[in-house]
């Protein structure tokens, strides 16, 4: 909801302001196209997080990511489970973020501490049945790249900071 919100409230007083400039020039169809297109961009974003879920069963562990794309992990599947702090940006701040890898090492499922909560990350964590890897301390986006790069998206792997 505060999505929806923020991009009416990032929206609106542009569009008013273009809409303003154009009806004397009969050019406000056009905004109005690009007013609608905003707007059904923001209800599929909308739908397809509201849409996101992971299912936690006896067959072990099913996802359904933001972008429609579905992993199942069984519960000898996996290789390793991390469940990190990692600093936001340059503050202090930490969040969790869990990773689910194969036994080859590749990112099955990866968990956000943006949208799921510990109690979640720890649910999914003993349903499948491996050992529980918890760095003591917080770390960086480096120091996790340094340590499992492979857990990471492609361009979370570049660093930034040369």
């Amino acid at each position: 909801m505060r999505g929806i919100v923020a991009v009416l409230a990032l929206t609106t007083p542009v569009f008013a302001v273009v809409y303003w400039l154009t009806i004397p020039s009969n050019a406000w169809p056009f905004v109005l196209v690009a007013h609608l297109v905003v707007i059904a961009a923001t209800v599929i974003g909308v739908a397809s997080f509201l849409n996101t879920t992971i299912i936690v069963s006896r067959a072990g562990v099913r996802e359904r990511g933001f972008f429609g794309r579905t992993v199942r992990v069984a519960p000898g599947e996996a290789g390793a489970v991390i469940l990190v702090q990692v600093y936001e940006g340059s503050t202090l701040d930490v969040l969790p973020q869990l990773f689910v890898a194969s036994r080859q090492g590749r990112l099955l499922i990866r968990m956000r501490g943006q949208f799921w909560s510990v109690d979640d990350m720890e649910r999914v964590a003993e349903e499948l049945d491996v050992p529980l890897t918890r760095p003591e301390e917080p770390m960086t986006l480096n120091q996790l790249r340094r340590a499992w790069p492979r857990l990471l998206y492609w361009f979370e792997r570049i660093p930034f900071d040369r």
